[in-house]
């Protein structure tokens, strides 16, 4: 069974920082992509960040310049720094990978549970 758990979420005052992590465990065999995604209530999930194995990477234009996606490959994780925070950052924290979990298996998404993070005005 593959597990993705976050952790690092938080309340904080706008402008401050807050630093998530995401651990891939698990049979794993080999991970592509991973990704951290949003949703605030009554909103669509939006994606965030992502990070290729390669460490190519994009931004949603709404966190550009203030957060920062990274991965540590041999701990399969997944970090998502984030400075200067907003209020409209407030949101469930999702981070999800595109992993195969033996050589010969699927390419399949896997979601963590979320981490509530709240930027206070």
């Amino acid at each position: 069974q593959v597990q993705l758990v976050e952790s690092g979420g938080g309340l904080v005052q706008a402008g401050g920082s807050l630093r998530l992590s995401c651990a891939a465990s698990g049979s794993i065999f080999s991970i592509n992509r991973m990704e951290w995604y949003r949703q605030a209530p009554g909103q669509q999930h939006e994606l965030v960040a992502a990070i290729t194995s390669g460490g190519n990477t994009n931004y949603a234009e709404s966190v550009k310049g203030r957060f920062t996606i990274s991965r540590d490959n041999a701990k399969n994780t997944v970090y998502l720094q984030m400075n200067s925070l907003k209020p409209e950052d407030t949101a469930v924290y999702y981070c999800s990978a595109l992993l195969r979990v033996v050589a010969w298996s699927t390419w399949n998404d896997y979601w963590g549970q979320g981490t509530q993070v709240t930027v206070s005005s």
